[in-house]
This record gives C-alpha cells, sequence and structure tokens, in this order.
C-alpha cells in the first residue's frame, strides 16, 4: 500500500485493489482509513504501509500505526523516484499510485519499522534543533567577521554589538539543548551504556557518540557496519563496465553529510591521539598513498569499532594492528 503525505492530508492507495483514498492527515482521518480497510475486507496484520520520508508530516500517522498495530516503512523518495523509469504527470493520487507500484514490487525486501522509544525520539527532536541554531549561528559569527574586516568595525559599534548578542544568545540555548540531551542519556541506562562505550574509542566525542546513537536508533536501524558507512558516504564502491570504463573506485554522492563530517572529524582526532592509526596513516603517506583515501579509511575503522563495542557490551581496547 503507499501512502503520499502531505501537511493536511494524505492519500491512500491499495496496488492489488486498485482502492483509493483520501483523508485528513489528522486522527480522524486515520480512524477513517481503518474503516476504509473494514470495507474492503482488508486484514490490518496483512498491511504494510510504504511511505516517503516527509518529517514532521508522518509523527501523528506513524504514532497512531504502531498503536493499532499496522505495518508501516519510510523509504528514500530519491528510491522510489528511481524506480520508477520515464514517468509523465504528478498529483497526490498519482504519487500514491506510484508508491504502492513500488511497495508492490519491493515487497520481498521491505522491513517494519520498529517502534522507537520516547527518549531516542526527543533526543532527535533536540539534536535536530541543535543542528539548526548551530547553524545559524554559524552565519552570524562569519557575518560579524566580514563586517569588521570590511568596515573597520570596533566590538561596540551598533552593527556588531547587536550581532554579538544574538551569537550570546544562541549559546545559551544551544547549552540548554545539550544539557538536556546529556539529561536524557543518563537517564535511560541503555542510551547511557552506549553512549559510555563510544567514547572509549579515541577520536569518538561526546558529539559524534550522540549523533551516531541517533542516527542508528541506538543500533537498531543497522544490523552491520558496512550498511552504516555506506549511509554516511564513506565507502568506496567500484566504477567500471566492459572494456570502456576503468574509473577509480570511489564513495557515491549519495549521503548522509552531516554524519560524514563528523566521521571526519572523529578520523582526524584519532590519527593524532591514537598511535596505532597515527602509524597507519604515515605508512600508508609514506607508500604514496593520498591523504584523502587514507583518512577515509579511518573513517571506516571508526565505524567498525563502534559496532564492535556495542556488539561486544565492552569498551575499546588499544591492541597493535596490523596493517
Amino acid at each position: 500500500m503507499g501512502a503520499d503525505l502531505s501537511k493536511k492530508t494524505i492519500d491512500f492507495v491499495i496496488h492489488q485493489l486498485k482502492a483509493y483514498l483520501k483523508v485528513d492527515n489528522s486522527i480522524t482521518g486515520f480512524r477513517d482509513l481503518v474503516k476504509w480497510f473494514q470495507e474492503h475486507s482488508v486484514d490490518l496484520s496483512d498491511v504494510m504501509i510504504v511511505m516517503e520520508h516527509t518529517g514532521l508530516y508522518s509523527y501523528q500517522l506513524e504514532q497512531f500505526l504502531h498503536q493499532n498495530g499496522i505495518s508501516f516503512t519510510k523509504v528514500s523518495a530519491l528510491a522510489i523516484k528511481r524506480s520508477l523509469g520515464l514517468v509523465r504527470g504528478k498529483s497526490d493520487k498519482i504519487d500514491a499510485r506510484r508508491i504502492a507500484r513500488y511497495a508492490f514490487e519491493k515487497h520481498d525486501c521491505l522491513s517494519a519499522d520498529q517502534p522507537v522509544s520516547e527518549n531516542l525520539t526527543m533526543l532527535q527532536r533536540l539534536h535536530s534543533t541543535r543542528e539548526r541554531l548551530v547553524k545559524t549561528r554559524a552565519s552570524y559569527i562569519t557575518a560579524v567577521n566580514e563586517q569588521r574586516e570590511a568596515y573597520q568595525l570596533k566590538q561596540t559599534d551598533i552593527v556588531i554589538a547587536v550581532q554579538l548578542k544574538v551569537i550570546k544568545t544562541f549559546d545559551q540555548q544551544i547549552q540548554k539543548l545539550e544539557n538536556e540531551m546529556q539529561a536524557i542519556v543518563q537517564s535511560d541506562k541503555n542510551l547511557n551504556k552506549n553512549y559510555s562505550l563510544l567514547q572509549s574509542i579515541k577520536g569518538v566525542g561526546p558529539v559524534v557518540a550522540l549523533a551516531t546513537i541517533i542516527k542508528t536508533g541506538n543500533f537498531t536501524r543497522f544490523t552491520k557496519a558496512r550498511k552504516f558507512a555506506c549511509c554516511c558516504g564513506i565507502v568506496p564502491f567500484e566504477h567500471t563496465s566492459g572494456s570502456s570504463i576503468r574509473g577509480k573506485t570511489k564513495i557515491s554522492s549519495l549521503r548522509d553529510k552531516k554524519m560524514k563530517t563528523l566521521l571526519d572529524l572523529a578520523a582526524k582526532s584519532a590519527i593524532q591521539h591514537d598511535k596505532e592509526l597515527h602509524e597507519y596513516y604515515m605508512k600508508r603517506l609514506t607508500m604514496g598513498k593520498s591523504k584523502k583515501s587514507t583518512r577515509n579509511i579511518v573513517r571506516n575503522k571508526i565505524v567498525y569499532r563502534m559496532f564492535a563495542v556495542i556488539k561486544r557490551q565492552t569498551p575499546y581496547q588499544q591492541h597493535r594492528m596490523i596493517a
């Protein structure tokens, strides 16, 4: 079954029955959906609703589906788009029909999303809010520095003083969010343990550890390190075809850019403070390998270390690495 979500309405299509329904994106609309299932003699346990990632728009629907035991999964909009081939025209009904077709064709490789703990959900909200504030603060800092240099302004000039106050406010609010996130982690036994285990790895600090827990759903969304590494865009893939194309092995442009940036910072820190990784890094450079590719290998090693300590539930133990 396909679902095309918008802020106010949701369009549903059952592929096999060619049945269509449009409801409000509200509890009342969700109840109408259940009645619609009953009218079509659809067993709720047999339903798999496929929808795109739409952020806030799907939150209430997800909660309702979990409460009523209806399976659903969220899929990348790009994955659906690229699976359709050549298409013409667009409307909410057509989009729902296309998502339903995608769900029917891919049903054997789709898995239902599992309920997320309230603490983890709250962490996700706080973390995304923090990211927005940090990004906005950075733009103010850049503007202040440029204006000081271009106009030779002092810190007491009104243009600079006002923006500095705004930056200070951002600092305070970001700190409040970080304090709240720390409080949530410390109050949850499972989150707190994994948070501590991740930081036993050199290069992995509080920010990287928390972001990894959120992105992986506390290591429930990804069962293997390679899958998470692929999501972050740090796994190189072959680029060849026949005898005419012999491209370099490279990473995919489809990636979580924010997580990749954090892992890059973790790799740089690990190269400085982890003796094994520092020796490995220098050895590859002396062999003529590029800094960029070597640092990417270090990123992967950090990801594999993170999944290893979570799987074993023991802190990372330093050992001699065999190159």
